[in-house]
């Protein structure tokens, strides 16, 4: 049986995520702005994180902290 290769679990793992993404956003129509921002943040930051890292648990969540921290810290007033 063939091993699956890296790259494609790296890109079915963003294709997943950028889906999620996206169905959770749309799911939340009555969030604040920020609480928005601090969503998409952290899902954009969760997938550059798994990319980044090799798809290590430990980047994903830690992109996913920074990405929600800097969405939250967009147009904050």
């Amino acid at each position: 049986m063939k091993k699956p290769s890296r790259i494609t679990f790296q890109k079915s793992l963003v294709w997943t995520a950028l889906l999620v993404l996206t169905l959770s956003t749309t799911a939340c129509g009555s969030m604040s702005t920020r609480g928005k921002n601090t969503a998409i943040g952290a899902g954009v930051g969760a997938v550059a994180g798994a990319v980044l890292t090799g798809g290590s648990s430990i980047g994903t969540v830690g992109g996913a902290a920074v990405g929600g921290v800097i969405g939250n810290q967009i147009h904050k007033k």
